[in-house]
């Protein structure tokens, strides 16, 4: 029983130093942190969930990326001109956004 725990330990323990291996070397060569990744993605993540709030009917067709300096790119359709502005609203007011980039277009294709 005791054997079988020790080399439990030891395999969860050599995957582990793997996974942060790999992670920071994902890091190095997109040259950001994992610091910066986190925070990315958390102001993503912000964004889409006061969007989908907001009930847009175009939600699923905008997308949300923001780069390591809290700049927030919006791509893909909206149905109107007020569902782009209000996506653009709600980006430029949700904490951490530095600089809103809108790149959605008008499309009334579902």
């Amino acid at each position: 029983m005791k054997i079988n725990l020790s080399i439990s330990c030891v395999l969860l323990g050599t995957l582990l130093a793997g996974t942060v291996a790999l992670a920071d070397e994902d890091a190095s060569m997109t040259g950001s942190h994992a610091v910066a990744y986190v925070k990315d993605s958390a102001i993503t993540t912000k964004v889409k969930t006061k969007l989908a709030t907001e009930q847009l009917t175009s939600l699923a067709r905008i997308h949300v990326d923001t780069d390591t300096n809290g700049v927030v790119w919006l791509s893909g359709s909206a149905r109107t001109q007020e569902a782009i502005d209000e996506a653009i609203a709600i980006a430029r007011h949700t904490d951490g956004v530095k600089q809103v980039h809108n790149d959605i277009k008008i499309s009334n294709d579902e």
